[in-house]
């Protein structure tokens, strides 16, 4: 329960309202509040649309955020929020109102350390999807999203030719491959490179990459790269 420490004047009950947000008990000294007030008590965020239970067969009022509520009515208020989106991270559950969530705003909330990186949870034997912190991850999909953060991999160890090489970014690209397969990347139009992967993330854990392209790194990705000279 919250209340509210205001000073009071003769015109202020002397007795505090209560009312509800999301089914936790609130009191205050104030008659009115606004929808901006109120979905500040509760911590929610002012773009998210805002009830006032009715009871049937009339509908819920949407309280806008300039609206004033009296609190003062003789039946308790209660309000909520339609949409309420729950997953957890490393195992802590959290709630967000909106359907989407960026990668870094997860980091936020789940206090994740820089030196770490950041999951999707999913089931069976897939690979985890690694969450850049531009990632938009959509939480209104079947099930409920569990996040999970895992010490940097500082160092890959990826196959190029039948050879180990290091690495020590989480993305790779065309001509990247190239340089380690043959030592340098030669751009004239009359020479040529096939880069073809396998063992790599999924959904795709295989195929063919083009010039510009670049995709994400897995430890002992396998990479064949082959050169060709157009007459």
């Amino acid at each position: 329960m919250q209340i509210e420490n205001k000073e009071t004047s003769s015109h202020e009950p002397k007795v505090p309202l209560e009312f509800f947000i999301e089914g936790k008990k609130y009191e205050t000294f104030d008659q009115y509040k606004t929808g901006a007030e109120l979905k500040q008590l509760g911590g929610i965020p002012l773009e998210t649309e805002l009830f006032l239970s009715i009871n049937k067969p009339y509908k819920d009022e949407l309280i806008e955020n300039i609206t004033k509520v009296n609190l003062a009515r003789p039946d308790k208020e209660y309000f909520f929020v339609k949409r309420k989106l729950d997953f957890t991270i490393n195992k802590v559950p959290f709630v967000w109102y909106k359907q989407y969530i960026r990668g870094v705003q997860i980091r936020e909330l789940g206090k994740i350390s820089p030196d770490e990186d950041l999951f999707l949870d999913l089931k069976g034997d897939y690979q985890d999807d690694f969450i850049d912190d531009d990632e938009i991850v959509d939480l209104a999909r079947d099930g409920k999203e569990h996040f999970v953060s895992v010490p940097k991999l500082v160092e890959y160890t990826i196959i190029v030719n039948a050879e180990p090489k290091k690495w020590q970014l989480r993305k790779i690209s065309f001509e990247q491959v190239v340089v380690l397969a043959f030592g340098s990347f030669d751009d004239n139009p009359r020479r040529g490179y096939t880069v073809t992967y396998s063992r790599g993330v999924e959904p795709k854990p295989e195929g063919t990459m083009v010039k510009g392209s670049i995709i994400r790194v897995k430890n002992k990705m396998i990479f064949d790269v082959t050169a060709t000279d157009q007459s």
